[in-house]
């Protein structure tokens, strides 16, 4: 009698199995994913990708070692977490992110070091039809800055976007509407109420904070540390040290922090 069920829940399972729904994403003009939400795949999607810079948004979640499978065991990949102006120029930091691998739905920067190729990603995974943006007010300025992944083809005017011909630096500039805008599973960063600046690109490691407004509240009293661990402040509020301290990398609270 247990074979029997036993045998009867294999078959069972393999019926469900064989009726999994198979989606094939395009990454062209983009795949419309409302009757998949929230549905378990078999997905398949060929993404391009050029050696350096990329920018990736997929309805899917890849772990880390799928990553490293995918585009290789050196590749890196960071998302956004803020954005700082001086003068013309408007910061973009981004933080290494790869531990935790990609999320379903968020924009990415994709660091990748094979020749530029067509990419293969086959898996059984949780399909998510939303949106992927991540918005921040612009720090020492004024508007904000918004990372958008495409989930169908956007055109480009007015927009910025990493160029496939110089991306070893992961600058974003302003793509005329002569372009071929942005494909789906990319990415593109819009501004609001910021005009005339230049973009540039800053790589946090993982766990580096931009700042003691990071890790502690204005008015909080707090011991900094250096990076050899030698205390160079003692007993100070956050705004003090981030006001008195020179430029450079100090542990507050345990975690890494840039003063500039």
């Amino acid at each position: 009698m247990k074979k029997l069920l036993l045998i009867a829940a294999m078959t069972v399972a393999t019926m469900a199995s064989q009726a999994q729904e198979k989606l094939y994403l395009s990454t062209y003009n983009g795949t419309n994913l409302e009757k998949f939400d929230g549905k378990v795949c078999d997905v398949t999607v060929n993404r391009y990708v050029f050696t350096g810079w990329n920018t990736i948004a997929l309805p899917f979640s890849l772990t880390e070692q799928e990553l490293n499978e995918t585009f290789g065991q050196n590749c890196r990949l960071e998302h956004l977490v803020g954005a700082e102006q001086q003068g013309p120029v408007v910061t973009l930091s981004f933080q290494d992110c790869k531990a935790s691998g990609l999320e379903a739905n968020t924009p990415y920067i994709l660091y990748y070091t094979g020749e530029n190729g067509n990419k293969k990603i086959a898996k059984q995974a949780v399909v998510a039809d939303r949106q992927p943006a991540l918005t921040f007010d612009v720090k020492n300025g004024f508007g904000t800055v918004t990372m958008s992944g495409t989930k169908t083809h956007v055109e480009a005017n007015g927009l910025y976007g990493i160029l496939a011909r110089d991306n070893s630096q992961a600058q974003f500039v302003k793509v005329n509407e002569a372009s071929n805008g942005f494909y789906a599973s990319r990415c593109y960063i819009q501004l609001s109420g910021i005009d005339n600046v230049q973009l540039v690109s800053r790589h946090l490691a993982a766990g580096e904070a931009t700042g003691i407004a990071a890790v502690a509240g204005q008015n909080e009293v707090v011991d900094v540390y250096n990076t050899a661990g030698v205390r160079v402040a003692t007993q100070v509020s956050a705004s003090e040290a981030a006001r008195t301290l020179q430029p450079g990398i100090y542990v507050v609270k345990g975690q890494k922090i840039m003063i500039k």
